[in-house]
């Protein structure tokens, strides 16, 4: 469809791929992220076969995304974007390597794919790390032995090797720690676990030219959202660069057009030889923020609906078709910009025997990225690439092509046009705008398929949990931890069974400002539910690291790092106090009412909310306690619980249903709600 007819009236361009200059950089390949945070939560839960297929399209080669780099969180027990994940060490004394999903995220990718590459970067840390202050450096050797426990716990528990680690996302670097975390890898047998810094700007440059030490610890420069550009400083250091976060672009087609344009000039215009994408995949609730940002979408096991959204294909246009270790060509001999817009990059293999030159042409309108960038123009172009060099005596080269269309346009990904000749080291293609165009002598390319995922459909209601079937320590299914990190253990009381604790004993050294409220909170649910009623037993005491409320919340309007600002009706409980509060926000300072209450004894205590319209009624151990009107507090929301403070809280029986209204039978004047049967 796109080769150069017999007649055409458009100037031809030439273009020469030649590798008789040398080559470029070497590539480091293309990849996402899962974490910053809890963005894979729901994955895991989908029915197996559809989890595996979900999964393949992520990782598996020469299938779809064929991702090259997985990058994951190394949880820190606080909010990290869209909710927090579990630390392997919530205290100094404690370690566990079973917590969350990133494990189970990165041997799924080693699975399908075992030269994967995989990073490690921590977003928060628990409190211990900072000893009471803010900052994760207090004492660099203990931050340094966190890092190298969770990087032996991959070994050890998971038989993962970590390839590269990071700092500490977009917040504060510390030269003493980036050259102990250094020394403390090589000396525990890391030598192959490569430092990026500092995952933000491109600041530590001007550090590393002043410390020797410093610059030989940084194998990578990793900045975020570099728009494409990098600096003189940068090139000169002769260090490997890397867009270490970008994308976090809505996955519609002008994503993919973003995400299309990213890949190949980020190498055209700023020679950085990785780019990941935040993030991975949406695996998070609708109604938190940056929902279908990432590649692809899978955020309703119950249903077990999933969309491949475009970004996969366009990933797959470089992804199938190299491999990190490839080298690029120098640019003006197989890179460089397109004289009517686009661009064009040629890659060729270690032993040299295979070429790969992928060509994009997206136009402003349609490649909007979600950071600032810069007004072009694009048209329709005929090109002619003219191999040279070593490439001259290629024959063959497999065509492979993206159309994305805008305004009622037709889309087409990843279509296989076949083998073209290559005559006189010639090829000659028309060149539309919003394309992406492979061109490569391997044969493995595929636009892989599983068969179609049922349709969406709501989350199940009602709904109840009692936390029997699953595992000490693991994190029960559909719960969207925001604050703190929740996790299932057996009850101290015997009388519960399994139960699920918050287990968070301290403020975290955060990287949002959510975690200064000094609360913790899990969110469930849809963000559409309006008229339910939630309840849910829970437990405080007034032992050590018990001392704390407790809340049950419904109509949650939002969570992620806009947790701080958590919207709703809130019961709160304070066992200690023998007394309660309703207030319309986490923070505890829109109150409605307040006022005594009575616990029951051996610390559990069962909270009930009961709302329709604009009132709401609390009940406590089944005894009525408040009703109040709700007229500036959102209809609709998650269901939430969690703790006043930090400290142990253990929670059992949660239980949402839908409610109705009736009249009192002592007082015909006044409502009130009662379960419907």
């Amino acid at each position: 469809m796109f080769i150069l007819l017999k007649y055409c009236h458009l100037q031809i361009v030439t273009y020469g791929v030649d590798d008789s200059r040398g080559l470029g950089r070497r590539f480091d390949g293309i990849g996402a992220i899962s974490g910053g945070g809890a963005t894979s939560l729901l994955v895991r839960h989908y029915p197996t076969k559809l989890r595996d297929d979900i999964l393949d399209y992520l990782f598996k080669p020469n299938f779809g995304a064929s991702l090259q780099i997985l990058k994951v969180e190394i949880g820190g027990d606080s909010q990290s974007g869209e909710g927090s994940e579990a630390s392997h060490m919530h205290n100094s004394w404690d370690e566990n390597y079973y917590r969350g999903y990133e494990w189970w995220m990165m041997k799924e990718a080693k699975k399908r794919n075992p030269d994967i590459l995989l990073y490690g970067l921590p977003w928060g840390w628990p409190g211990w790390i900072g000893n009471g202050t803010h900052n994760p450096y207090y004492n660099v050797n203990t931050t340094a032995v966190y890092i190298i426990k969770w990087i032996q716990g991959a070994k050890k528990y998971h038989d993962l090797d970590i390839n590269f680690v990071g700092i500490w996302n977009e917040l504060a670097y510390s030269i003493e720690y980036i050259k102990t975390l250094r020394r403390t890898l090589d000396q525990n047998g890391f030598h192959d676990v490569k430092i990026v810094a500092v995952d933000g700007g491109f600041e530590i440059i001007n550090d590393m030219l002043k410390d020797p030490e410093l610059f030989d610890a940084i194998e990578y420069i990793g900045v975020h959202y570099p728009g494409t550009e990098s600096t003189e400083a940068a090139f000169n250091t002769g260090k490997q660069l890397w867009s270490s976060e970008d994308f976090s672009t809505f996955n519609d087609n002008i994503g993919a057009g973003c995400w299309a344009r990213t890949l190949n000039q980020n190498y055209v215009n700023g020679l950085f030889t990785g780019t990941i994408a935040w993030n991975m995949i949406s695996g998070y609730y609708n109604g938190l923020p940056f929902i279908r940002q990432s590649l692809m979408t899978a955020n309703s096991p119950w249903s077990g609906n999933y969309v491949i959204n475009n970004p996969i294909w366009v990933t797959a246009h470089t992804t199938q078709f190299t491999a990190p270790g490839w080298r690029y060509l120098k640019h003006n001999s197989g890179v460089g910009k397109l004289k009517n817009g686009g661009s064009y990059v040629s890659l060729v293999s270690p032993d040299g025997k295979n070429l790969t030159i992928v060509m994009e042409t997206m136009t402003s309108l349609h490649s909007v990225c979600f950071y600032q960038q810069p007004k072009f123009n694009v048209s329709l172009q005929t090109i002619t690439l003219q191999l040279k060099g070593s490439f001259a005596k290629i024959d063959k080269m497999a065509l492979w092509y993206s159309r994305l269309g805008y305004d009622g346009g037709q889309t087409e990904m990843m279509k296989y046009e076949g083998q073209v000749d290559v005559k006189d080291g010639k090829i000659n293609l028309n060149l539309y705008p919003d394309m992406v165009v492979t061109l490569t002598t391997l044969t493995t390319g595929q636009k892989g398929s599983h068969l179609n995922p049922p349709q969406d459909k709501p989350f199940p209601f009602p709904y109840t949990e009692n936390f029997e079937e699953y595992n000490e320590t693991e994190q029960p299914k559909y719960m969207a931890q925001q604050l703190g990190c929740f996790e299932v253990h057996i009850s101290t009381d015997g009388n519960h069974g399994n139960v699920l604790r918050q287990m968070v004993l301290e403020q975290p050294v955060y990287w949002t400002a959510a975690d200064r409220l000094k609360r913790t909170a899990n969110l469930i649910g849809d963000y559409s539910w309006e008229d339910i009623t939630a309840s849910i037993d829970a437990k405080t005491g007034k032992e050590d690291k018990w001392y704390t409320g407790v809340f049950l919340a419904a109509r949650v309007d939002r969570g992620g790092v806009k947790t701080r600002k958590f919207r709703g009706i809130f019961f709160y409980l304070y066992p200690s106090l023998q007394m309660y509060k309703l207030t319309s926000d986490i923070g505890g300072k829109s109150v409605l009412k307040f006022g005594a209450a009575h616990m029951a004894n051996k610390g559990w205590n069962t909270l009930k909310l009961i709302l329709q319209g604009y009132q709401v009624e609390g009940y406590l151990n089944g005894q009525y306690l408040f009703e109040s009107d709700i007229q500036n507090v959102p209809l609709t929301g998650f269901v939430g619980f969690g703790t006043s403070d930090y400290g142990y809280a253990d929670y059992d029986n949660l239980a949402i249903y839908n409610s109705e209204k009736v009249t009192r039978q002592n007082d015909p004047e006044v409502l009130y709600f009662v379960p419907r049967q």
